[in-house]
C-alpha cells in the first residue's frame, strides 16, 4: 500500500480545519510500520481514512491517494470499500470492550464477519473455524469461549478476540490502533509478542499506531514520526533510534524512561517551526 499526498480537512462552525497535511509513506507485505506521535497528531486519522472510515459528512480527504494494489480507495465506491475492509484490510482499536458488542457472544460475533466474507461456510464450518481462530492467538478453553461474552473475559482476552476477528479473513494488511495502551505491561507484552509471531506466520503488512517508541522497537521494521499532521521523519527501526533526524523525534526520544538516569519530570513538547518539517 502507498499513502501519497494525503490531506484531510474536517468542518466546523468556524470553517473547514486541516487535519492531515500531505501525507506520505508505503507499507510492504511482511513489514511493520510504526506511526507515532503524541496524541493529536494525526495517527488515528491517517488510519481512519485507510479504511475508509471519517465520520460524515464532517471528515472529508481532500486530496491525495490511498494506493492498494493499484486501486485508489479514496475513489472506490463505498459499497466496494465496505466489502474490502474487514477482508484485505482489517484494524484493532485501542479498546475492545466497546469494539465488541456488549450483548452478543463472543463466538456470534467471530462468526458474522465469516458470513459476511466467507458467504460459501455453513454453520458448522463457521464455528469451527471460529474455534481455531480463538486457539491461534493462544486464548485457552476455545470452545468454551464461543459462548461467553466480552464482559466475562479480561482485557487482555478481548483484545486477542479482536485479534482473531482482524485475522479471520487473512487480510494483506492490518491496522493496529494502540491496540495495547489499555493494557498492563506484562499482557502488553505478551499481545505484541503475538502479533510478532502472526506476521511471521501470515506475512502481512501492519501498520502500528502508537505513542509509546518502546512498543515500536518491539514490533517496528521502519517508522514515520508525526507531528501537526505531518510526517517529519520516516526511517528504518535501528535508524531511527541510532540517528534521529528531526528535532521533534530527539525530543520524543528524550523522553523516554531510562534505567541509567534518574527520571524525568514531564514537559510540554513546545511547537515547533514548520520550515523545520521534511518535505
Amino acid at each position: 500500500m502507498s499513502v501519497k499526498d494525503l490531506e484531510v480537512e474536517f468542518t466546523t462552525d468556524d470553517g473547514p480545519v486541516k487535519v492531515l497535511h500531505g501525507v506520505n509513506f508505503d507499507v510492504r507485505a511482511g513489514r511493520t510500520l510504526g506511526l507515532v506521535g503524541e496524541s493529536g497528531s494525526g495517527k488515528s486519522v491517517t488510519s481512519m481514512s485507510i479504511m475508509g472510515l471519517l465520520p460524515k459528512p464532517y471528515g472529508n480527504i481532500v486530496n491525495g491517494e490511498i494506493d492498494y494494489r493499484g486501486t485508489n480507495l479514496v475513489t472506490l465506491p463505498a459499497e466496494e470499500m465496505y466489502s474490502m475492509r474487514g477482508d484485505r484490510i482489517s484494524i484493532i482499536f485501542q479498546d475492545p470492550m466497546t469494539a465488541l458488542n456488549p450483548v452478543h457472544s463472543i463466538g456470534r460475533q467471530l462468526c458474522e464477519v465469516l458470513e459476511l466474507h466467507r458467504p460459501e461456510l455453513d454453520k458448522k464450518a463457521r464455528e469451527s473455524y471460529a474455534v481455531e481462530m480463538l486457539a491461534k492467538v493462544k486464548i485457552p478453553m476455545p470452545e468454551k469461549r464461543l459462548n461467553e461474552y466480552p464482559h466475562n473475559l479480561s482485557g487482555g482476552m478481548r483484545q486477542r478476540v479482536m485479534i482473531a476477528m482482524a485475522l479471520a479473513c487473512k487480510p494483506d494488511i492490518l491496522i493496529c490502533d494502540e491496540p495495547t495502551t489499555a493494557l498492563d505491561v506484562t499482557v502488553q507484552a505478551s499481545i505484541l509478542e503475538l502479533m510478532n509471531e502472526l506476521q511471521e506466520e501470515t506475512g502481512m503488512a501492519m501498520i502500528f499506531i502508537t505513542h509509546d517508541l518502546g512498543v515500536v522497537a518491539e514490533v517496528c521494521d521502519d517508522v514515520a514520526v508525526m507531528y501537526g499532521g505531518r510526517i517529519v521523519e520516516k526511517a528504518e527501526i535501528f535508524e531511527l533510534f541510532d540517528n534521529p533526524q528531526h528535532p521533534y523525534t530527539e525530543r520524543l526520544m528524550g523522553l523516554m524512561p531510562s534505567l541509567d538516569n534518574e527520571p524525568k519530570q514531564m514537559i510540554d513538547i513546545k511547537p515547533i517551526d514548520a520550515s523545520m518539517f521534511a518535505s
